[in-house]
């Protein structure tokens, strides 16, 4: 492999007290790439991380970095001899040690000269904001500023792969916003490889290049976060990317990139046009689930209709939350969710409301029978 690809993961498979967690994976990233595997507690993102890291070893499969293989069938390099650093959910900074010590503990360790161990730890106190801080306490400081302090130190060493774990989960709403954009500003910063791990969509979609979207121990789907959220390839990766409604419906016609059904199970069997943004196409007279956001379906003025992708609900419930308005509708068998402006509640008259959804805005994903195509 060349140094072309920062990391190769191939056909991984790892277990976790005797049961296999990881099946077969496959991915590869690009040097200065940012990287994020996606998905729910328990679908093996943090075991692959730690395969990754070389503190869990392998089953079968293949780990390199750059040129080097660091893990197979036969062979298991060290942590300490992969150039990877890690940054914890929990921070892990020494409490006995002043931020500039736990900074430059990894370039003691690897026996660095006290001058060039001296600015390295500088250059990244100043990189993250933490340059008067030297002499505290790190267990001092608050939590956002601890993480950036393992984050220091971790890029201390200038690693081959950056791996992070989690590591916004502790922190408030706010500082977990906030850090997100510090992180990705040093990534670009440094241009270091990272592989992160989160179950945060969010975090996904805003810092990523490629997201890596797992469930279960396999991969559902890889792509950039616009693609991901846009062009799901089942309602798996729709849903846990962001809100959406699933609707059941009947292919009509399939003409170049545009195709055309109609939907029962809302009120009226209304059509919908949209535009195939997938490489594949369904058949005519087959059976598609269609993928409509919360916040890409309109409401209407009253009395109004769109002919094709409109249809009628009634209002169940409405959620004020701040900037906008969140409603709940009942259309024919259906239930779903659709957020508008704050001043868009106006076209709401007796409850009856008029939904629009343009052909660009809307998707589809695989049939998956269910109890319910609901929301």
């Amino acid at each position: 492999m060349s140094e072309a690809v920062g990391l190769q993961v191939k056909d991984l498979v790892a277990s976790y007290e005797g049961a296999e967690v990881v099946h077969g994976l496959g991915f590869s990233i690009k040097p200065s790439e940012f990287v994020t595997l996606l998905g729910p507690s328990g679908c093996g993102k943090s075991t692959t991380l730690r395969c990754v890291a070389g503190l869990h070893r392998i089953d079968s499969g293949l780990i390199a970095i750059g040129d080097t293989t660091v893990a197979d069938g036969h062979t298991h390099v060290r942590p300490e001899h992969r150039r990877v650093n890690m940054v914890f959910q929990s921070y892990a900074v020494w409490p006995h040690m002043s931020v500039f010590d736990n900074v430059a503990y990894g370039l003691r360790m690897a026996k660095v000269g006290k001058a060039e161990m001296i600015r390295r730890v500088n250059e990244m106190l100043e990189l993250v904001g933490l340059a008067e801080f030297a002499n505290r306490s790190a267990t001092g400081l608050s939590g956002g500023q601890q993480q950036r302090v393992a984050l220091a130190r971790a890029l201390a060493t200038r690693p081959r792969i950056l791996l992070l774990d989690e590591p916004l989960s502790n922190l408030d709403s706010v500082l977990r916003a906030r850090m997100r954009t510090e992180i990705l500003r040093i990534q670009r910063e440094t241009s270091t490889t990272t592989l992160y791990v989160t179950h945060d969509c969010s975090e996904a979609l805003s810092m990523s290049d490629r997201i890596v979207v797992l469930d279960q121990g396999r991969i559902n789907q890889i792509g950039q976060p616009k693609e991901l959220y846009d062009l799901p390839a089942n309602r798996f990766v729709a849903r846990f990317l962001g809100p959406a409604n699933f609707a059941a419906a009947n292919v009509i016609r399939v003409q170049g990139d545009e195709i055309s059904v109609v939907c029962p199970g809302l009120a009226s069997a209304p059509a919908f046009v949209m535009k195939n943004g997938h490489a594949s196409r369904p058949a005519e007279g087959s059976t598609i689930d269609l993928v409509m956001r919360p916040e890409r379906l309109r409401l209407q003025p009253p009395g109004e209709t769109s002919g094709s992708n409109s249809f009628v609900a009634t209002v169940l419930r409405r959620d004020f939350l701040g900037s906008k308005s969140e409603l709940t509708l009942a259309s024919g068998a259906m239930t779903l969710a659709c957020e508008v402006p704050r001043d868009a509640l106006s076209r709401v008259r007796d409850d009856a409301a008029t939904l629009f959804i343009d052909p660009d805005d809307l998707t589809w994903v695989p049939h998956e029978a269910r109890s319910a195509d609901q929301a």
